[in-house]
């Protein structure tokens, strides 16, 4: 069950579970589908660079109309800007783009199932940078087991793109992704309840924005008039997929500790792998069945010993 176990740093009174469980779902489902649909904007002829700029610019956006809309004044002070910095970096930048570019070489379901490793690594970082995270043995397993499924994802040479795929690079992609994330998520849960959520969600898209330009134009790559359904999945992924799941995760870790507010990596490659299939008729490979087994099987152990060594 996703809640609370014993203090954590910066955590808020307890919230009902339907609202944590819905915010769970909402992320997910958000930050799944837009894995999906940047592979829409990909073959659209957009570029990896013109998309997270767009986007981050999109979400940025949103949180201004947010509150605006809310009545809500913006609440940007020296901790929102600290945070947003290094949120823009390790939770928008470095993910975001890597993340784009790994679409081009596997699946949604196949990077999806890689970024299942974030509770596992989130959990290794939690140990060392919050006092009331400790590893344990349990996550050490899991994420040896996970790890061969890494292994095996990258090493079967199926991407769930055919011929077309290049699942070593795209591994390699999204392992930068999951570190970053992974690192983003305890940094910003150790200053949870210090900070707004909106202020913070502000600066690292506005920031995020500006550093993807910035690389953007230092290579070239300009964002082009694009096709309507270009168009389309810039905004959804602006919206659905970066806006409301970022805000809905930062409201999540104020109310529950890091590693259980990483539950929303077990269900997301479950959205990507069954969207991909619907949606873009991506293939189920024997490879990734393989492999994301290994890495589910080693995310659930790690979840089940835990509460099993916490009760």
């Amino acid at each position: 069950m996703l809640q609370p176990t014993g203090p954590c740093i910066g955590m808020t009174e307890p919230a009902p579970q339907w609202r944590i469980w819905s915010a769970v779902l909402l992320t997910s489902v958000g930050w799944g589908t837009a894995l999906v649909v940047t592979r829409v904007a990909l073959a659209q002829g957009l570029r990896p660079l013109p998309i997270v700029t767009t986007t981050s610019a999109i979400a940025a956006v949103a949180v201004v109309v947010f509150l605006i809309a809310t009545g809500q004044r913006p609440s940007i002070g020296p901790m929102e800007i600290r945070v947003g910095v290094v949120m823009s970096i390790l939770s928008v930048t470095l993910p975001f783009v890597s993340r784009s570019f790994a679409l081009q070489y596997a699946s949604a379901g196949f990077i999806g199932l890689a970024t299942a490793l974030v509770p596992l690594v989130t959990a290794v970082a939690a140990h060392f940078l919050l006092s009331d995270e400790p590893l344990r043995w349990a996550t050490i397993s899991g994420l040896g087991i996970a790890l061969v499924g890494v292994a095996v994802l990258v090493l079967s040479n199926d991407s769930g793109l055919g011929e077309a795929g290049r699942p070593e690079l795209a591994g390699a992609l999204a392992m930068v992704g999951v570190l970053s994330v992974a690192f983003g998520a305890v940094y910003a849960k150790r200053h949870a309840g210090k900070y707004s959520v909106l202020g913070v969600a502000g600066v690292q898209f506005t920031l995020g924005a500006l550093l993807a330009l910035g690389a953007a134009l230092a290579a070239g790559d300009v964002l082009g008039a694009g096709s309507a359904i270009g168009w389309v999945s810039l905004i959804y992924i602006g919206l659905v997929g970066t806006f409301m799941p970022v805000v809905l995760y930062y409201w999540l870790i104020r109310h529950v500790t890091v590693t259980y507010s990483t539950i929303i990596g077990y269900i997301v490659p479950f959205v990507a792998v069954g969207v991909g299939v619907i949606a873009l008729g991506e293939q189920i490979q024997l490879g990734i069945v393989v492999g994301g087994a290994f890495i589910l099987t080693g995310v659930v152990v790690t979840d089940r010993l835990r509460i099993r060594e916490s009760m």
